[in-house]
This record gives C-alpha cells, structure tokens and sequence, in this order.
C-alpha cells in the first residue's frame, strides 16, 4: 500500500480517499480528486491499493482488488483517524473497514453482467445503500445504480471528471481521425478498423489516416489485432498524456465504437481538443454521448462507416469545437473546483480554507 499527502493542521485528517489506481485512467482521476480537495482547503491522504496478481475471471479480479483496497485503507486509519473517507469505485468499497463516501463511474450492476458480478452486484447494493454519500461521475451512472438510490438526491452529489483544452489547436489538423483503443475489445477497435476501411474504399478518408493511441502491441495481438495489415492506419502505442493530448489536437475526428463506456473520458477530452466526435451508441452511463448526439446527431449512429463519413466531410468543425466547450461547461476545471469546494466539503463534513 502506497500512501501519498497525509495529515495536516497539527496532525488533523480531513479526507482519507481510498484508491484501486487499477488504470492509469483511475490513477490521475483520484490524483486530481486529492489536489482538488487539498487546494479548497482540507488535509487529504491518498490510500493506494498495492496491485494484486493477474487472474483469469473477473469475480476473483474484483475479490483481489476489493482485498488490496481493505488493506491500504487499513493501514491508513491505523495512521489517522479522517473525518471522512471517499472510496473510489464500489471495488474499493467492497469489503470497506469503515463506512464511507463512494466515488463511481458504474456500478457491478451495469458492468459485471451474470457470473461476472454473482458476488459483487448484492455486496455493492448494499454498500451504496449504507454509504452516507454517493458520488456518481455522471447522472446516468447513478440511475444505472437503480430507482432507489438514483431517487435518493440527499445522499447524491455528481461530481465529474475535470476536462479542459490541453493547449492551442493546432494550425492545421493534418491527423484524419484518431481513435483511443486501451482495452481494445471494449473499445470497439474492431469496429473501427471496419469502419475506416469502409471509408476508404469509398474514397471519403481522401488519403488521411487513422491514428490509434493508447494500445500496446501485446494488448492488440490479445485481441487479435494487427495493425500492419490496416492500410491507412498508424500504431501511436501506449502515449504520455501529454504527447496523446497534442495528437488530439491535430486530429479531425475522434472515432469510437464501445462495446460498453462506463463514462468516455477519452471522448470528452477529444471534444475539449476540437476534435469532432463519431461514435456508435452504447450501454453504460456514457457522458460524452448525449452531448455529441446535440452537437451532430449525424455522427451518433450504429451505422459507424455513416458516422464517420459524415464527420469526415463537415468543413464547419470550428463551430462545432465552440459549441463542444460551451457543453462541457459543468465538467470544466473551474467548474469541478467550485462544486468540490462548495458542495462537496461541506457535505463530507470536512472543513474548506
């Protein structure tokens, strides 16, 4: 277990927030969660669970986790007594040694379907039904915690995931289109490589290529992928934030086709780097997807060679970038700051500067 920041104000905790860190995704998202909180003011330790070995199913992956979490919390109340604990995921809430706050883009209910979840989704129900504070990433992760608890508004607070342009577009976007394939199968890149090849065949990719980021070659070849044999289409690899965020902003069109999307992060960062958002619906409380169906609904559809095809050939993508940022208003970094400073402290019962 990994313990980052600590107490502060003559040994006084505030927020204990309790970390899988299982992604890199997850690891930054607490991160800035504990800066936030810090930087209104209250003292925050972060408990990192260790990571536990590679399993086959993903019941016993969750049991290995939820145990990794129970342990980093442990050890951290062992160390201080917090005025409040947030638990980042149901996982990390599991088998909790004390009640707390739950931080969550989806539930065990929604994304471990049949023997995936058997134990976790009745734990979790009631783990969320005992927790004094939920806090969805997204409306539509907490109604797909269901009726009860999407009707409980006391004990929920939606708090997102800051998104902001990660710089100045570039001059000229000379990437076609761009895709994030981390968990290829989940992400749809089968779907998309089909999608691209469509295109091109039917001359509208006009000799751009598909950029696809945030995979490794071992990741790929699991999924039984081979990017070499893809024409028009460029392997980024596995990229810092920083080098995959410059990409966006020389990209036309953020292309997607999820199986599943928890939340769309990776969308929503595309949309914040000016880059047009075709996308095929999907399950989940996926954020990105009601505000790319108002920016273009064109580009939302099953059909994703359509969707695509039609973002490739709008010539008016300045005005839907404008339009993007003013969407993602309430998910700014200003924005998150306010909410965390002045809604979420108080209701955690930690103290603000």
């Amino acid at each position: 277990m990994k313990a980052e920041g600590g107490a502060g104000r003559a040994g006084r905790l505030d927020v204990l927030v309790v970390s899988l860190a299982s992604t890199t995704g997850l690891r930054e998202a607490d991160e800035e969660l504990a800066a936030s909180l810090r930087r209104a003011g209250a003292s925050v330790e972060l408990a990192v669970a260790e990571r536990p070995p590679e399993v086959r199913t993903l019941a016993l992956t969750d049991l290995l986790w939820a145990r990794a979490a129970r342990s980093a919390a442990q050890a951290a109340l062992r160390r201080a007594e917090p005025q409040a604990v947030i638990y980042s995921t149901t996982t990390a809430a599991l088998l909790w040694p004390r009640p707390g706050a739950i931080r969550f883009d989806a539930t065990a209910a929604g994304n471990r379907p049949a023997r995936h979840g058997l134990w976790q989704r009745p734990l979790e129900r009631r783990r969320l039904a005992r927790s004094p504070l939920l806090l969805p990433l997204s409306a539509g992760a907490l109604a797909e915690a269901g009726p009860r608890l999407a009707s409980a508004a006391e004990r929920a607070l939606v708090v997102p995931l800051p998104v902001d342009p990660s710089g100045p577009p570039a001059a000229v976007r000379d990437i076609a289109a761009i895709t994030y394939a981390g968990n290829p199968r989940k992400k749809g890149l089968d779907r998309v490589l089909a999608a691209w090849r469509s295109v091109r065949e039917e001359g509208v990719a006009d000799g751009g290529e598909l950029l696809v980021a945030g995979a490794g070659a071992d990741e790929l070849r699991a999924a039984g992928i081979d990017l070499e044999r893809e024409p028009g289409v460029r392997d980024a690899g596995r990229l810092a934030q920083s080098e995959y965020r410059a990409l966006l902003r020389r990209a036309r069109v953020f292309v997607t086709a999820p199986r599943r999307e928890d939340y769309g992060q990776a969308q929503l960062e595309a949309l914040a780097d000016g880059c047009l958002l075709a996308s095929t619906p999907a399950p989940g409380p996926y954020a990105a997807l009601p505000i790319a169906r108002r920016l273009d609904e064109r580009l939302v559809d099953a059909d994703l060679p359509a969707a695509l095809a039609a973002a490739l050939g709008r010539r008016d993508s300045a005005g839907y970038a404008e339009r993007a940022l003013r969407e993602l208003a309430p998910m700014r970094g200003e924005a998150v700051q306010r909410l965390v400073a002045q809604e979420l402290l108080p209701r955690l019962g930690a103290p603000a500067a």
